[in-house]
């Protein structure tokens, strides 16, 4: 089977949206992260020793790798002196 025909297989399974999804917020979060390291100029070193956190973890999350957990999240949020903020807020209703 090739590669493009196991990539439609896994597109068309019932919960292929939602892991994608998920994927997709777990970069989106990591890249947050990474930028805020960076703009401080920090290693990823410093940054895993500032959350209690190993080298290794700090690198696949901002890769987007690792699907985080909320206490990750508020670890990292202190480590980098920030607000980690979780909302749910109602759609806008549609036009």
């Amino acid at each position: 089977m090739s590669r493009r025909e196991l990539r439609g297989r896994r597109t068309n399974e019932p919960d292929a949206a939602e892991v994608y999804e998920a994927a997709r917020l777990a970069y989106e979060l990591g890249k947050v992260v990474r930028a805020m390291r960076e703009e401080r100029g920090w290693s990823q070193d410093d940054l895993a020793r500032a959350a209690r956190m190993t080298r290794t973890a700090v690198a696949r999350f901002e890769a987007g790798v690792s699907i985080p957990t909320l206490p990750i999240l508020d670890r990292l949020a202190r480590a980098l002196d920030a607000e980690l903020e979780i909302r749910l807020a109602p759609r806008a209703p549609a036009a």
